[in-house]
C-alpha cells in the first residue's frame, strides 16, 4: 500500500507527480508527453487542445500540475487560467514572449512561464517538479520582456486584443481591450518617487507590486525569498504610510495625494 514501509525498513517512492499537458500542436503535445512520462517521478495523466479542454481535465484528473499554452484556438490558455489556478499549478510553456502576455499570465496565477526554445529537457522537468512547490521559473525572453514592461519599455510589445480576459461561452473568449490601456503606468519619473526614501531594491519591488504580482511571483522575479519580499514590503509600506497594497499603489502611482514625510510636497 502507498505509504506505507516495506518489510526491509525502507520507505517506498512517493506517487509520481501528475501532469496536464495542453497545447493546440499533437506534436508538441506528443513530445513533451514522451519527455516527462519518461521520468519516474512525473505521469501525464491528460492531453487538452484548448482551455476548456485543460479545464474539463484538471476536474477529472486532479493533477498536480497543468502545462499551459497561451495561443489555442477555442478558449486560450489567458483565459482560462483564472479558472485553473484554484484548482493546480499551472505553468505556461509557450512560444509566446509579448511582455503583455507574460505580465498577464504572471498577473493571473500562472506559476512560471517558460518560451520554447529556451529550455533543456532537464530544466522543463526541474521547472514542472517546482511549480508543485510552488518555485516559480522564468525562462530568459520572459523574465527580460516583464522586467522591460515594468520599466516602462515594453508597453507598445503586444496589440494583443482579443486573446485574454474574455468569458467562456461555446464560441470561445469575448473580445477585450488591449491589456496595454489595462496596466498601471510604472514609468512614472524618478524624481517623483525619489520622495518616498525608497531604496533602488524597494522602488523595483513597489513596482512589481503596482503591476499586480503576488509575494511568491515578486521572489521569483528578484530571485528573492517570499520572506525577503514580505520584510521589503514592510519597510515599503512604513515609509508610504501605507497599510495596504492597494493605498501603496496608489500612492506610487500618483493617483492620491497626501503630504510628504516633511510635511509638504506631492505624493
Amino acid at each position: 500500500m502507498t505509504g506505507e514501509p516495506n518489510p526491509f525498513g525502507e520507505a517506498p517512492p512517493p506517487d509520481p507527480l501528475r501532469v496536464v499537458v495542453a497545447d493546440d500542436n499533437p506534436v508538441v503535445r506528443a513530445g513533451l508527453t514522451a519527455l516527462l512520462s519518461g521520468r519516474e517521478d512525473l505521469e501525464v495523466v491528460a492531453e487538452a487542445a484548448d482551455g476548456r479542454e485543460a479545464y474539463e481535465a484538471t476536474l477529472a484528473h486532479t493533477p498536480d500540475v497543468v502545462l499551459l499554452d497561451v495561443r489555442m484556438p477555442g478558449v486560450d490558455g489567458l483565459t482560462a487560467l483564472p479558472h485553473l489556478v484554484p484548482l493546480t499549478a499551472v505553468l505556461m510553456l509557450t512560444y509566446s514572449g509579448e511582455s503583455d502576455i507574460v505580465h498577464e499570465a504572471l498577473r493571473r496565477g500562472a506559476n512560471g512561464y517558460l518560451v520554447h526554445g529556451e529550455f533543456t529537457p532537464d530544466e522543463l522537468v526541474t521547472a514542472v517538479r517546482d511549480a508543485r512547490r510552488g518555485r516559480p521559473h522564468l525562462t530568459p525572453t520572459a523574465a527580460g520582456r516583464l522586467l522591460a514592461q515594468l520599466r516602462g519599455e515594453g508597453a507598445a510589445d503586444s496589440a494583443f486584443d482579443g486573446l485574454a480576459g474574455g468569458s467562456w461561452s461555446d464560441a470561445g473568449p469575448t473580445s477585450t481591450k488591449n491589456l496595454s490601456q489595462l496596466q498601471p503606468d510604472v514609468a512614472q519619473s524618478v524624481s517623483d518617487k525619489s520622495a518616498y526614501g525608497l531604496s533602488a531594491r524597494e522602488a523595483e519591488i513597489m513596482d512589481l507590486i503596482a503591476s499586480g504580482m503576488s509575494n511568491q511571483q515578486i521572489a521569483a522575479t528578484c530571485f528573492i525569498s517570499e520572506k525577503t519580499v514580505k520584510n521589503h514590503i514592510n519597510r515599503i509600506f512604513a515609509k508610504l504610510h501605507s497599510t495596504s497594497r492597494a493605498e501603496a499603489t496608489a500612492k506610487w502611482l500618483g493617483t492620491s495625494r497626501s503630504s510628504a514625510r516633511d510635511g509638504g510636497g506631492r505624493w
